[in-house]
């Protein structure tokens, strides 16, 4: 595991927030765990989360257990907007950003956006 990724994935959830934001718009790219459909959890109300990570590296390093024959699926930033975001919210979903030992920051997939367009209006 390299330096950068050793230090991101031992950061407070809501320190590995602000770097998903900044790293999602950079590259323009969202990742996701794939096979024969998404991965997704549940958080302890029975809610189902959606887990995206900001690079493929860290998406891999959750591919144990529940999600051990999933693969890292890259989601391009426009069609996440465009695409994802309704759909995430009309079947009320949230969004566990940057998951990691079972902790993430937990977000309805309108603030998401909201962040990254407020990201991307500082380009």
């Amino acid at each position: 595991m390299n330096k950068e990724v050793n230090a991101v994935i031992n950061l407070p959830a809501s320190k590995r927030y602000g770097y998903f934001i900044k790293k999602v718009v950079d590259f323009e790219e969202i990742w996701g765990l794939y096979k024969d459909g998404w991965a997704t959890t549940e958080n302890s109300e029975g809610e189902v989360l959606v887990p995206f990570w900001p690079k493929s590296e860290f998406a891999d390093l959750c591919c144990v257990e529940q999600w051990k024959d999933y693969k890292p699926q890259k989601i391009h930033l426009d069609d996440f907007i465009n695409k994802w975001v309704p759909g995430m919210s009309n079947d009320r979903l949230k969004i566990a950003v940057f998951w990691y030992n079972n902790d993430s920051t937990v977000v309805d997939p309108n603030r998401l956006l909201s962040d990254l367009e407020e990201e991307l209006n500082d380009y």
